[in-house]
Protein backbone atom coordinates (compact mmCIF):
# COMPACT_ATOMS: atom_id res chain seq x y z
CA UNK A 1 0.00 0.00 0.00
CA UNK A 2 1.35 3.37 -0.09
CA UNK A 3 0.45 5.68 2.63
CA UNK A 4 -1.26 8.80 2.84
CA UNK A 5 -2.94 11.28 4.83
CA UNK A 6 -6.27 13.59 3.88
CA UNK A 7 -5.09 17.14 4.18
CA UNK A 8 -7.43 20.04 4.36
CA UNK A 9 -5.46 22.89 2.68
CA UNK A 10 -2.98 25.81 3.92
CA UNK A 11 -5.59 26.15 6.57
CA UNK A 12 -5.74 22.97 7.94
CA UNK A 13 -4.31 22.50 12.08
CA UNK A 14 -2.52 19.56 10.72
CA UNK A 15 1.17 20.53 9.03
CA UNK A 16 2.71 18.89 5.79
CA UNK A 17 5.79 17.83 8.31
CA UNK A 18 3.39 16.55 10.82
CA UNK A 19 2.49 14.06 7.42
CA UNK A 20 5.71 13.10 6.29
CA UNK A 21 6.85 12.49 9.71
CA UNK A 22 3.85 10.15 9.96
CA UNK A 23 5.36 8.32 7.84
CA UNK A 24 3.54 9.07 4.56
CA UNK A 25 4.50 9.76 1.09
CA UNK A 26 1.12 11.18 -0.55
CA UNK A 27 -1.31 13.34 -0.10
CA UNK A 28 -5.05 13.43 -0.20
CA UNK A 29 -6.20 16.85 -0.55
CA UNK A 30 -9.28 18.58 -2.69
CA UNK A 31 -9.73 22.81 -3.55
CA UNK A 32 -12.53 23.03 -0.57
CA UNK A 33 -12.66 26.61 -1.22
CA UNK A 34 -14.07 26.19 -5.20
CA UNK A 35 -17.91 26.28 -4.75
CA UNK A 36 -19.32 23.01 -5.37
CA UNK A 37 -20.42 22.45 -9.42
CA UNK A 38 -17.56 25.45 -10.50
CA UNK A 39 -14.80 23.73 -12.97
CA UNK A 40 -11.58 23.51 -11.04
CA UNK A 41 -8.71 25.27 -13.22
CA UNK A 42 -5.41 24.10 -13.77
CA UNK A 43 -3.98 27.08 -12.60
CA UNK A 44 -5.39 25.99 -8.65
CA UNK A 45 -5.09 22.85 -9.13
CA UNK A 46 -0.99 23.83 -9.86
CA UNK A 47 -1.07 25.96 -7.07
CA UNK A 48 -2.13 23.84 -4.41
CA UNK A 49 0.73 20.77 -6.18
CA UNK A 50 2.92 23.61 -5.90
CA UNK A 51 2.09 24.20 -2.07
CA UNK A 52 2.49 19.85 -1.69
CA UNK A 53 5.40 19.27 -3.48
CA UNK A 54 7.81 22.36 -2.95
CA UNK A 55 7.57 21.85 0.98
CA UNK A 56 9.56 18.89 1.06
CA UNK A 57 13.07 17.56 1.51
CA UNK A 58 14.90 15.39 -0.20
CA UNK A 59 14.09 11.97 2.04
CA UNK A 60 10.76 12.26 2.12
CA UNK A 61 9.29 13.96 -0.64
CA UNK A 62 5.21 14.57 -0.85
CA UNK A 63 3.27 14.15 -3.96
CA UNK A 64 -0.81 14.56 -4.34
CA UNK A 65 -2.08 11.92 -6.04
CA UNK A 66 -5.50 11.44 -4.98
CA UNK A 67 -8.48 13.82 -5.32
CA UNK A 68 -11.07 13.65 -2.10
CA UNK A 69 -13.77 14.74 -2.74
CA UNK A 70 -14.69 16.48 -5.87
CA UNK A 71 -18.00 17.50 -4.84
CA UNK A 72 -21.14 16.16 -7.13
CA UNK A 73 -23.79 18.87 -7.01
CA UNK A 74 -27.23 18.55 -5.66
CA UNK A 75 -28.39 18.96 -8.77
CA UNK A 76 -27.33 16.22 -10.76
CA UNK A 77 -28.16 13.76 -7.68
CA UNK A 78 -31.90 15.28 -8.40
CA UNK A 79 -31.36 15.20 -12.20
CA UNK A 80 -32.41 18.69 -12.30
CA UNK A 81 -32.41 20.44 -15.87
CA UNK A 82 -29.20 22.23 -14.69
CA UNK A 83 -27.57 18.76 -14.94
CA UNK A 84 -25.98 18.96 -17.76
CA UNK A 85 -23.99 22.09 -16.93
CA UNK A 86 -22.67 20.51 -13.96
CA UNK A 87 -21.92 17.42 -15.16
CA UNK A 88 -20.05 18.80 -18.05
CA UNK A 89 -18.14 20.91 -15.11
CA UNK A 90 -17.09 18.19 -13.50
CA UNK A 91 -15.78 15.64 -16.21
CA UNK A 92 -13.90 19.30 -17.25
CA UNK A 93 -12.03 19.35 -13.63
CA UNK A 94 -11.35 15.66 -13.87
CA UNK A 95 -9.73 16.31 -17.75
CA UNK A 96 -7.87 19.45 -15.94
CA UNK A 97 -6.94 17.14 -12.78
CA UNK A 98 -5.10 14.58 -15.64
CA UNK A 99 -3.58 17.15 -17.12
CA UNK A 100 -1.92 17.81 -13.52
CA UNK A 101 -0.78 14.56 -13.26
CA UNK A 102 -3.62 13.26 -10.67
CA UNK A 103 -5.56 10.09 -12.06
CA UNK A 104 -7.53 9.45 -8.92
CA UNK A 105 -11.23 11.02 -8.07
CA UNK A 106 -12.75 10.51 -4.78
CA UNK A 107 -16.29 11.42 -4.63
CA UNK A 108 -19.87 10.44 -2.71
CA UNK A 109 -23.75 10.51 -3.68
CA UNK A 110 -24.86 11.12 -0.45
CA UNK A 111 -28.18 13.83 -1.18
CA UNK A 112 -27.65 16.94 1.39
CA UNK A 113 -25.55 15.26 3.90
CA UNK A 114 -22.25 14.16 3.48
CA UNK A 115 -20.98 11.71 6.69
CA UNK A 116 -23.17 12.34 9.97
CA UNK A 117 -22.75 12.11 13.31
CA UNK A 118 -24.04 13.19 16.70
CA UNK A 119 -21.32 13.62 18.27
CA UNK A 120 -17.62 14.13 17.85
CA UNK A 121 -16.04 13.88 21.27
CA UNK A 122 -16.97 11.16 22.88
CA UNK A 123 -14.70 10.24 25.53
CA UNK A 124 -13.06 6.83 25.35
CA UNK A 125 -11.95 4.95 28.72
CA UNK A 126 -8.60 5.76 27.41
CA UNK A 127 -9.27 9.51 27.86
CA UNK A 128 -9.36 10.00 23.93
CA UNK A 129 -12.12 11.25 22.16
CA UNK A 130 -14.07 9.34 19.49
CA UNK A 131 -16.88 10.28 16.71
CA UNK A 132 -19.65 8.35 17.81
CA UNK A 133 -23.44 8.09 16.46
CA UNK A 134 -26.59 7.15 18.64
CA UNK A 135 -29.74 6.75 16.67
CA UNK A 136 -31.95 7.87 19.67
CA UNK A 137 -29.94 11.16 19.81
CA UNK A 138 -30.35 11.69 15.79
CA UNK A 139 -34.32 10.51 16.28
CA UNK A 140 -34.39 13.66 18.96
CA UNK A 141 -33.04 16.17 16.25
CA UNK A 142 -35.33 15.09 13.67
CA UNK A 143 -38.41 14.89 15.87
CA UNK A 144 -38.00 17.99 18.08
CA UNK A 145 -35.11 20.29 16.60
CA UNK A 146 -35.80 19.42 13.13
CA UNK A 147 -39.41 18.53 13.35
CA UNK A 148 -39.87 16.69 10.05
CA UNK A 149 -42.80 16.40 8.66
CA UNK A 150 -43.86 12.93 8.82
CA UNK A 151 -40.22 11.80 10.72
CA UNK A 152 -42.37 9.83 12.94
CA UNK A 153 -42.66 7.04 10.24
CA UNK A 154 -39.49 6.40 9.92
CA UNK A 155 -38.75 5.33 13.90
CA UNK A 156 -40.07 2.69 16.35
CA UNK A 157 -42.30 3.21 18.95
CA UNK A 158 -39.42 2.67 21.45
CA UNK A 159 -36.90 4.93 19.46
CA UNK A 160 -39.78 7.56 19.64
CA UNK A 161 -40.21 7.12 23.53
CA UNK A 162 -36.01 6.96 23.73
CA UNK A 163 -35.89 10.23 21.37
CA UNK A 164 -38.87 11.98 23.83
CA UNK A 165 -37.48 10.84 26.64
CA UNK A 166 -33.90 12.00 25.86
CA UNK A 167 -35.84 15.83 24.74
CA UNK A 168 -37.41 16.25 27.80
CA UNK A 169 -34.12 16.28 30.51
CA UNK A 170 -32.20 17.44 27.60
CA UNK A 171 -30.26 20.86 28.71
CA UNK A 172 -29.97 23.64 26.04
CA UNK A 173 -26.44 23.29 26.07
CA UNK A 174 -26.62 19.32 24.72
CA UNK A 175 -29.18 20.37 22.30
CA UNK A 176 -27.44 22.89 20.58
CA UNK A 177 -24.11 20.55 20.69
CA UNK A 178 -26.42 18.23 19.23
CA UNK A 179 -27.99 20.61 16.47
CA UNK A 180 -24.33 22.06 15.40
CA UNK A 181 -23.09 18.48 14.95
CA UNK A 182 -25.72 17.10 13.07
CA UNK A 183 -25.94 19.84 11.04
CA UNK A 184 -21.91 20.00 9.88
CA UNK A 185 -20.91 20.77 6.10
CA UNK A 186 -18.09 19.11 4.17
CA UNK A 187 -15.49 17.72 5.42
CA UNK A 188 -12.47 20.69 5.17
CA UNK A 189 -15.30 23.14 5.70
CA UNK A 190 -16.03 25.40 8.55
CA UNK A 191 -19.79 26.37 7.05
CA UNK A 192 -22.66 24.04 8.68
CA UNK A 193 -26.12 24.26 7.44
CA UNK A 194 -28.61 26.64 8.78
CA UNK A 195 -31.22 24.85 10.85
CA UNK A 196 -34.16 27.32 9.18
CA UNK A 197 -32.78 26.38 5.63
CA UNK A 198 -32.14 22.66 5.90
CA UNK A 199 -36.09 21.64 5.78
CA UNK A 200 -36.27 22.85 2.11
CA UNK A 201 -33.34 20.87 0.97
CA UNK A 202 -34.89 17.91 2.48
CA UNK A 203 -37.93 18.68 0.86
CA UNK A 204 -36.60 18.92 -2.65
CA UNK A 205 -36.16 15.01 -2.42
CA UNK A 206 -39.73 14.31 -1.06
CA UNK A 207 -40.57 12.56 -4.60
CA UNK A 208 -36.86 10.59 -5.12
CA UNK A 209 -36.44 7.60 -3.72
CA UNK A 210 -33.76 4.96 -3.60
CA UNK A 211 -35.23 3.40 -7.20
CA UNK A 212 -34.42 7.12 -8.25
CA UNK A 213 -31.83 8.81 -6.95
CA UNK A 214 -30.04 4.98 -7.85
CA UNK A 215 -31.09 5.91 -11.62
CA UNK A 216 -29.28 9.39 -11.10
CA UNK A 217 -25.92 7.53 -9.68
CA UNK A 218 -25.62 5.66 -12.65
CA UNK A 219 -26.93 8.12 -15.29
CA UNK A 220 -24.01 10.39 -13.65
CA UNK A 221 -21.30 7.59 -13.73
CA UNK A 222 -21.48 6.56 -17.08
CA UNK A 223 -21.02 9.72 -18.46
CA UNK A 224 -18.09 11.04 -15.95
CA UNK A 225 -16.48 7.21 -15.89
CA UNK A 226 -16.01 7.76 -20.38
CA UNK A 227 -14.57 10.79 -19.81
CA UNK A 228 -12.13 9.86 -16.95
CA UNK A 229 -11.02 6.68 -18.77
CA UNK A 230 -10.29 8.89 -22.07
CA UNK A 231 -7.34 10.62 -19.71
CA UNK A 232 -6.56 7.56 -17.49
CA UNK A 233 -8.46 8.95 -14.25
CA UNK A 234 -10.18 6.38 -12.10
CA UNK A 235 -13.20 7.18 -10.33
CA UNK A 236 -13.77 5.94 -6.71
CA UNK A 237 -17.02 6.54 -5.08
CA UNK A 238 -17.27 6.60 -1.21
CA UNK A 239 -20.10 4.29 0.73
CA UNK A 240 -22.57 6.27 2.51
CA UNK A 241 -21.88 7.11 6.44
CA UNK A 242 -24.18 6.08 7.75
CA UNK A 243 -24.54 2.85 5.62
CA UNK A 244 -28.53 3.48 5.97
CA UNK A 245 -31.02 6.10 5.39
CA UNK A 246 -31.65 9.22 7.36
CA UNK A 247 -33.95 12.15 7.49
CA UNK A 248 -36.05 9.81 5.13
CA UNK A 249 -33.27 10.66 2.15
CA UNK A 250 -32.62 7.24 0.48
CA UNK A 251 -28.92 6.07 -0.10
CA UNK A 252 -27.74 4.01 -2.71
CA UNK A 253 -24.11 3.42 -1.68
CA UNK A 254 -24.67 1.43 1.41
CA UNK A 255 -24.64 -2.55 0.72
CA UNK A 256 -23.35 -4.97 -1.68
CA UNK A 257 -26.31 -4.83 -3.93
CA UNK A 258 -25.85 -1.31 -4.37
CA UNK A 259 -22.27 -1.90 -5.46
CA UNK A 260 -23.46 -4.68 -7.92
CA UNK A 261 -25.97 -2.95 -9.52
CA UNK A 262 -23.43 0.58 -10.04
CA UNK A 263 -20.66 -1.50 -11.46
CA UNK A 264 -23.26 -3.40 -13.15
CA UNK A 265 -24.72 -0.34 -14.79
CA UNK A 266 -21.29 0.87 -15.88
CA UNK A 267 -18.64 -2.24 -16.35
CA UNK A 268 -15.73 0.39 -17.28
CA UNK A 269 -12.81 -0.37 -14.79
CA UNK A 270 -12.78 3.07 -13.58
CA UNK A 271 -15.61 3.27 -12.13
CA UNK A 272 -14.28 2.26 -9.31
CA UNK A 273 -14.58 2.00 -5.10
CA UNK A 274 -13.01 3.62 -2.02
CA UNK A 275 -13.27 0.66 -0.21
CA UNK A 276 -13.89 2.43 3.20
CA UNK A 277 -14.22 -0.22 6.03
CA UNK A 278 -15.79 1.85 8.59
CA UNK A 279 -18.88 3.14 6.18
CA UNK A 280 -19.28 -0.47 5.25
CA UNK A 281 -18.67 -1.67 8.10
CA UNK A 282 -21.23 -0.59 9.90
CA UNK A 283 -23.83 -2.64 8.56
CA UNK A 284 -23.70 -6.29 9.93
CA UNK A 285 -25.13 -7.79 6.41
CA UNK A 286 -22.08 -6.27 4.64
CA UNK A 287 -19.46 -8.93 4.34
CA UNK A 288 -16.10 -6.85 4.28
CA UNK A 289 -14.03 -9.58 3.15
CA UNK A 290 -16.19 -10.82 0.21
CA UNK A 291 -16.85 -7.40 -1.31
CA UNK A 292 -13.26 -6.80 -0.84
CA UNK A 293 -12.26 -9.86 -3.15
CA UNK A 294 -15.17 -9.53 -5.23
CA UNK A 295 -14.29 -5.65 -6.61
CA UNK A 296 -10.24 -6.06 -5.49
CA UNK A 297 -9.69 -4.37 -9.33
CA UNK A 298 -12.14 -1.57 -8.64
CA UNK A 299 -10.47 -0.78 -5.44
CA UNK A 300 -8.47 2.47 -6.74
CA UNK A 301 -8.60 3.99 -2.73
CA UNK A 302 -8.62 2.64 0.54
CA UNK A 303 -9.81 4.23 4.08
CA UNK A 304 -8.64 1.87 6.66
CA UNK A 305 -10.95 2.14 9.97
CA UNK A 306 -12.63 0.26 12.81
CA UNK A 307 -16.11 1.16 14.05
CA UNK A 308 -17.51 -0.79 16.95
CA UNK A 309 -21.13 -1.28 17.46
CA UNK A 310 -22.98 -1.03 20.44
CA UNK A 311 -26.59 -1.69 20.32
CA UNK A 312 -28.78 -2.60 17.46
CA UNK A 313 -31.42 -1.09 15.29
CA UNK A 314 -32.32 -4.41 14.22
CA UNK A 315 -29.87 -7.33 13.30
CA UNK A 316 -28.02 -5.36 10.65
CA UNK A 317 -27.93 -1.87 11.56
CA UNK A 318 -26.68 -0.69 14.47
CA UNK A 319 -28.35 2.06 16.92
CA UNK A 320 -24.73 3.11 18.54
CA UNK A 321 -21.49 3.10 17.04
CA UNK A 322 -18.21 4.83 17.60
CA UNK A 323 -14.82 4.88 16.12
CA UNK A 324 -12.90 2.38 17.71
CA UNK A 325 -8.89 1.92 17.61
CA UNK A 326 -8.22 1.03 14.09
CA UNK A 327 -7.05 -2.57 15.11
CA UNK A 328 -9.82 -3.38 17.39
CA UNK A 329 -13.75 -2.91 16.31
CA UNK A 330 -15.77 -4.78 14.39
CA UNK A 331 -13.36 -5.09 11.56
CA UNK A 332 -10.91 -7.61 11.49
CA UNK A 333 -7.95 -5.47 9.79
CA UNK A 334 -5.53 -8.33 9.76
CA UNK A 335 -8.16 -10.77 7.48
CA UNK A 336 -8.65 -7.59 5.72
CA UNK A 337 -5.12 -6.38 5.47
CA UNK A 338 -3.81 -10.06 3.76
CA UNK A 339 -6.46 -9.94 1.03
CA UNK A 340 -5.44 -6.29 0.12
CA UNK A 341 -1.28 -7.82 0.04
CA UNK A 342 -2.62 -10.39 -1.89
CA UNK A 343 -4.69 -7.95 -4.13
CA UNK A 344 -1.14 -6.09 -4.81
CA UNK A 345 0.70 -9.19 -5.35
CA UNK A 346 -1.68 -9.89 -8.41
CA UNK A 347 -1.00 -6.14 -9.34
CA UNK A 348 2.96 -5.83 -9.13
CA UNK A 349 2.77 -9.04 -11.25
CA UNK A 350 0.95 -6.83 -14.41
CA UNK A 351 2.80 -4.12 -13.70
CA UNK A 352 -0.03 -2.08 -11.67
CA UNK A 353 0.65 0.29 -8.67
CA UNK A 354 -0.42 -0.47 -5.23
CA UNK A 355 -3.06 1.46 -3.70
CA UNK A 356 -3.23 4.27 -2.35
CA UNK A 357 -4.39 4.18 1.21
CA UNK A 358 -4.60 6.81 4.00
CA UNK A 359 -5.62 5.75 7.83
CA UNK A 360 -9.52 7.21 8.67
CA UNK A 361 -10.62 9.05 11.43
CA UNK A 362 -7.82 8.73 13.72
CA UNK A 363 -9.38 9.65 17.58
CA UNK A 364 -8.41 13.12 18.85
CA UNK A 365 -5.77 11.89 22.00
CA UNK A 366 -2.34 13.55 23.48
CA UNK A 367 -1.60 17.25 23.11
CA UNK A 368 -4.27 17.50 20.12
CA UNK A 369 -6.87 17.75 22.95
CA UNK A 370 -5.84 21.44 23.67
CA UNK A 371 -6.32 22.10 19.91
CA UNK A 372 -9.10 22.82 17.65
CA UNK A 373 -8.82 20.16 14.69
CA UNK A 374 -11.48 18.83 12.12
CA UNK A 375 -13.54 16.20 13.18
CA UNK A 376 -12.01 12.63 12.94
CA UNK A 377 -8.94 14.06 11.38
CA UNK A 378 -6.21 15.58 14.21
CA UNK A 379 -2.74 14.56 13.34
CA UNK A 380 -1.74 12.54 16.40
CA UNK A 381 -4.50 9.70 16.50
CA UNK A 382 -3.94 9.13 12.91
CA UNK A 383 -0.54 8.60 13.08
CA UNK A 384 -1.32 6.05 15.86
CA UNK A 385 -3.47 4.41 13.22
CA UNK A 386 -1.09 4.51 10.25
CA UNK A 387 1.91 3.22 12.01
CA UNK A 388 -0.21 0.30 13.68
CA UNK A 389 -1.86 -0.37 10.06
CA UNK A 390 1.95 -0.35 8.56
CA UNK A 391 3.06 -2.39 11.30
CA UNK A 392 0.57 -5.01 10.33
CA UNK A 393 1.21 -4.81 6.95
CA UNK A 394 4.84 -5.44 7.22
CA UNK A 395 3.81 -8.14 9.30
CA UNK A 396 1.37 -9.73 6.84
CA UNK A 397 4.00 -9.53 3.78
CA UNK A 398 6.27 -11.29 5.99
CA UNK A 399 4.21 -13.88 6.57
CA UNK A 400 3.44 -13.82 2.54
CA UNK A 401 6.65 -14.89 1.44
Amino acid sequence: MKHSMRWFGPDDPVSLMDIRQAGCTEIVTALHHIPVGEVWPIAEILARQSIIETDNTRHSPLKWTVVESLPVHEAIKKNLPEATTYIANYIQSIRNLAACGIYTVCYNFMPVLDWSRTQIDYTMPDGSKALRFEYEHFALFDLYILKRPNAREQYSLEVQAAAKALYEIASPAFLETLQNTVLLGLPGSKEAFKLSEFQSLLDQYTHIDHKTLQHNLHSFVKQVALAASDVGVNLCIHPDDPPFSLLGLPRVVSTAADLKALFEACPLINNGLTFCTGSLGVRVDNDLYHIFETYADRVHFLHLRATKRERMQDENLPAVFFEADHLQGDVDMYRLVKLIVKEEQKREIAGLPNITMRPDHGHQMLYDLEKETYPGYSAIGRLRGLAELRGLEMAVKSNLK
